[in-house]
C-alpha cells in the first residue's frame, strides 16, 4: 500500500503541475493569469488523478489496485 500511495502522490503532483501549466499558458501575459482558476484547475486535476489511480498504477504493486484483496505486507 505504501508503494501505491507514493506512486499515486507523484502522479497527482505531476498531473496538477501539467494542468497548472495549461491554465497559465492560456493567458497571453503574466498579469492576465487568473491564479484562483489555476489553483482550482490544478487541485481538481490532482483529485481526478488520485481517483484514477484507485484502478491501479502500473509502477506500483504489479499494477494492482489498492482496493483489490491482497495478502502480505506493505513494501
Amino acid at each position: 500500500m505504501m508503494t501505491w500511495a507514493r506512486a499515486a502522490a507523484v502522479r497527482a503532483v505531476r498531473t496538477a503541475a501539467q494542468a497548472a501549466i495549461g491554465a497559465i499558458g492560456a493567458a497571453t501575459i503574466m498579469g492576465a493569469v487568473d491564479w484562483p482558476v489555476v489553483a482550482s484547475t490544478a487541485l481538481l486535476a490532482a483529485v481526478v488523478s488520485l481517483l484514477t489511480s484507485l484502478a491501479g498504477i502500473p509502477e506500483a504493486d504489479g499494477g494492482q489496485s489498492p482496493l483489490a484483496a491482497k495478502g502480505g505486507t506493505d513494501e
